[in-house]
């Protein structure tokens, strides 16, 4: 079974989730991007309560980022982000477990620079797969990916190829496929009866209790090696 998943930047636990379970994961190139999603921001447990990283995107010559397709999103250096956010996780998570353990993966994609920001999220995304010790089939689009019929719990459904409006030309597959594209999300996220947080160690739950479906690298800094098992 295939699941179609948005890019995301150090995605939540939900987002690894499928990574893990499903036989295939597509990410999808060529949707829309929008605004204070996951595709640019996750949100980590700090000293304060949760905080949400966002990565500053470039506005497009003559256009709109929210009608730029994610495939040509490019990654701004604006204020020194990738600065702020090492010393931000390192701030978190400095006396994590396993924050030492994974830091010198990690420091890479916070000082070299990545164009794209979809590309930029692939090899976040195989990377963290690396350290999780987790090997899924990933595969990208090409075109965007229509499913007829598909209701946003997942159910997938059937019909043949189309454009889509508003979309680059849009196919339509026919297969055993769920769509959580539009159901991770920061805000008002669509239920997901697969997904049901667990609690782990967290460095800060004494302080605001346990925070579910943070970035995966609050489970990785936390739960290192047994990551997978809670995935």
């Amino acid at each position: 079974m295939k699941a179609i998943l948005s890019s995301a930047y150090f995605a939540p636990i939900q987002w690894y989730q499928k990574v893990n379970r499903y036989d295939e994961i597509v990410l999808e190139k060529h949707d829309n991007f929008i605004k204070q999603t996951f595709r640019n921001r996750c949100v980590i447990a700090a000293a304060n309560g949760p905080l949400a990283l966002t990565i500053p995107v470039e506005r497009p010559s003559g256009g709109h980022l929210s009608k730029s397709l994610m495939k040509d999103i490019r990654i701004s250096d604006h204020d020194n982000w990738r600065h702020s956010h090492w010393n931000a996780l390192q701030s978190a998570y400095g006396e994590s477990p396993f924050f030492e353990y994974y830091a010198d993966d990690l420091r890479p994609f916070f000082e070299k620079k990545w164009t794209f920001l979809f590309d930029f999220n692939l090899d976040i995304c195989l990377k963290t797969c690396e350290l999780i010790n987790i090997e899924p089939t990933i595969s990208v689009t090409d075109k965007y990916i229509i499913l007829d019929g598909q209701r946003h719990d997942g159910t997938a459904g059937t019909a043949t190829e189309t454009p889509h409006a508003g979309k680059a030309d849009g196919i339509i597959i026919q297969d055993d496929t769920r769509d959580f594209r539009d159901a991770i999300r920061p805000k008002h996220p669509l239920h997901d009866g697969e997904f049901s947080p667990r609690r782990y160690y967290q460095v800060y739950e004494q302080k605001h209790g346990f925070i579910p479906n943070l970035s995966i690298l609050d489970l990785l800094f936390n739960m290192g090696p047994e990551s997978m098992l809670y995935l």
